[in-house]
């Protein structure tokens, strides 16, 4: 039907690699904008977010399963086709149970895309060329959320009612914490691009002609089910040492960095009151391609420098403690937090902030009748923001929309006219100062730690016997998913919570997301939680460096034991040869003799 169709089926597998990684990352640039839409905190977003993995556990066996023996680029069809789907339905609808819904959704499609896709690039590639499409493939998902993130960054700039709403009637910025981006615009263009990738697989064959010296066999043997030793190899797997420390550290390792990357974003947010479209793009642009361009690196580094597994453990390891010590240089960079009259200091002492309990009700807004739960800031004339204009003790207003400005504020001033504008006043020198040596160090983590990326996953597939191989590789990526994947996103979320100082209301009560944080519990938490776990990770590669050292020597002494023996064996063979062909040559010799015999005579 096609000349060229493997190559064909790289494209669409690329393309659905860049499809699927587009909409995972712009999901996580949206983390803010779900919050303030759904007014939902921060632990219900991490589970909307974990979602996805609970969707692809949900399937995966089964896929893995049967995915082989039907036709797999069909079935990688049908996975972008659901996974559109459930893009779609996160875009237009309006409650955040359907966002939910529609990310487990998006898991399920996701699934077979890649089991099914290396397998059937494995199956039918000559085995030099194997290697070079599959990073041909993982390059391009690399190439997918720096797109996801300038898709958030675009999107988070355009107001969620666009086109419904008169602009010159909204009266905040996408600097104000109550300011909702376009978020489900770029869904849709996701779900678009999701669904376009679906269609090569429809016209693709199910098996290709073999190409080198792979036979049949190999495809057959991948089809045939699992043995009924499954379990006991199972329990030889898991009673590998060294693979099970690997495996306990690369879980709490990425809890500690799902949980740092699902809310970078919202940090830099917080922290530095940067806009969400500032965040997302600094994200696209600077954090993803320093670390594709530190796991190209390392792969380099680990070929140049022809690393065995122990010098892949300890580069992997080297690496990452270096990343994690110039981490602890974050905790220096920190910003006052804002003024914020009742929340972060008292109406009677405006020049200092402190984290006491306040009272958003004194003597200057007694008279006013003014609601508490309310979060409508305005920025007075002594740089002090205040949580409403009626709690500012305002009582006239002029102009609208953005340009309102409001007059005879009594808690701004006791004498005069004061007056006090929209939005929240803004952040002082030092945050402006700081911000570029934190997105410096920033890159330079994120490039040291993704050196260690190639080198560690090689280490993953060395440091167990090869027909253990495939068995390895599926029970970590099923460990990594539930115990990482899932949970790091709902317990980070839950502790951000904990640093809230003011909870935005839902209008049919209850609380909703979180108006103003607690900057400096804030950058503790959130740090404190991300190196804590590297900490731990850290202490238990100490007895898992011992183990290996143990099992590399006890596989020398037997890989000299097996030569000896079998240089034994081979040398036997040898002379059994010699005396062999020396009978030989004495039989042909004396037949020869007899030969010249009978023609003499």
């Amino acid at each position: 039907m096609f000349c060229f169709p493997l190559p064909m089926f790289l494209v669409a597998l690329s393309f659905a690699y860049f499809a699927k990684a587009l909409s995972g990352s712009y999901m996580k640039s949206t983390i803010t904008q779900l919050e303030r839409r759904f007014d939902i905190p921060s632990y219900l977003i991490g589970v909307i977010d974990g979602s996805f993995e609970i969707g692809n556990l949900l399937v995966i066996a089964f896929v893995s399963y049967f995915g082989a023996k039907l036709h797999r680029p069909k079935i990688i069809a049908v996975g972008c086709v659901l996974m559109s789907i459930g893009t779609f339905i996160i875009s237009n609808l309006s409650m955040w149970i359907y966002v939910l819904l529609g990310n487990v959704l998006r898991g399920i499609g996701e699934t077979p895309v890649q089991p099914l896709g290396i397998s059937y690039i494995d199956d039918f590639a000559t085995e030099e060329n194997a290697a070079l499409y599959v990073g041909c493939v993982q390059t391009i998902s690399v190439v997918g959320p720096v797109f996801g993130y300038l898709l958030g960054s675009l999107c988070a700039k355009i107001y969620v009612d666009i086109g419904f709403v008169k602009m010159e009637t909204i009266t905040i910025t996408p600097a104000d914490a109550r300011w909702v981006g376009a978020w489900w615009l770029g869904y849709l263009i996701a779900g678009v691009i999701t669904l376009l990738s679906a269609i090569p697989f429809w016209f693709l064959p199910r098996s290709l002609p073999m190409s080198g010296p792979r036979g049949p066999e190999n495809v057959l043997k991948a089809d045939l089910p699992p043995s009924t030793d499954f379990f006991p190899t199972l329990r030889t797997l898991l009673g590998h040492p060294v693979y099970l420390i690997y495996l306990c550290v690369t879980i709490i390792q990425l809890n500690s960095l799902i949980g740092m990357v699902t809310y970078k974003p919202k940090y830099i947010e917080q922290h530095f009151r940067q806009s969400a479209s500032k965040a997302n793009f600094l994200m696209g642009v600077i954090n993803i391609p320093a670390v594709a361009l530190g796991m190209f690196s390392g792969g380099l580094l680990m070929k140049r420098l022809k690393l065995n597994i122990m010098g892949a453990a300890r580069f992997a390891f080297g690496t990452s403690l270096i990343g994690y010590f110039l981490s602890l240089f974050f905790f220096t960079m920190s910003c006052e937090n804002a003024k914020v009259a009742g929340v972060t200091l008292s109406y009677n002492s405006v020049d200092t902030v402190s984290y006491d309990k306040h009272s958003l009700l004194t003597a200057c807004n007694s008279d006013c009748l003014c609601s508490a739960s309310d979060w409508d800031p305005v920025c007075g004339e002594n740089d002090v923001t205040y949580v409403s204009p009626c709690l500012a003790g305002c009582t006239g207003s002029t102009g609208s929309g953005k340009n309102t400005v409001f007059s005879n504020c009594s808690c701004v001033g006791v004498a005069g006219n004061f007056t006090a504008s929209t939005g929240q006043c803004p952040h002082t020198d030092d945050c402006d100062r700081m911000f570029p040596y934190f997105l410096a160090l920033s890159v330079i983590t994120s490039f040291i730690i993704s050196l260690g990326g190639t080198p560690g996953y090689m280490f993953l597939i060395r440091c167990i016997k090869p027909q253990l191989k495939s068995l390895a590789l599926g029970f970590h990526a099923l460990a990594t998913r539930t115990l990482a994947g899932i949970p790091a996103p709902i317990y980070f979320g839950a502790i951000i919570d904990t640093t809230c100082l003011k909870w935005g209301q839902k209008r049919c009560g209850g609380i909703g997301a979180c108006r103003i944080y607690n900057t400096t519990a804030y950058r503790i938490a959130y740090l404190g939680l991300t190196l804590s776990l590297r900490t731990i990770s850290f202490i238990i590669c100490i007895p898992g460096f011992i183990l290996l050292s143990r099992q590399l020597k006890s596989e020398e002494r037997n890989g000299i034991h097996g030569a000896l023996a079998n240089g034994g064996t081979e040398l036997e063979a040898l002379r059994k040869e010699e005396f062999v062909t020396s009978n030989s040559d004495q039989s042909q010799q004396t037949s020869d003799n007899s030969t010249d015999r009978e023609t003499r005579l």
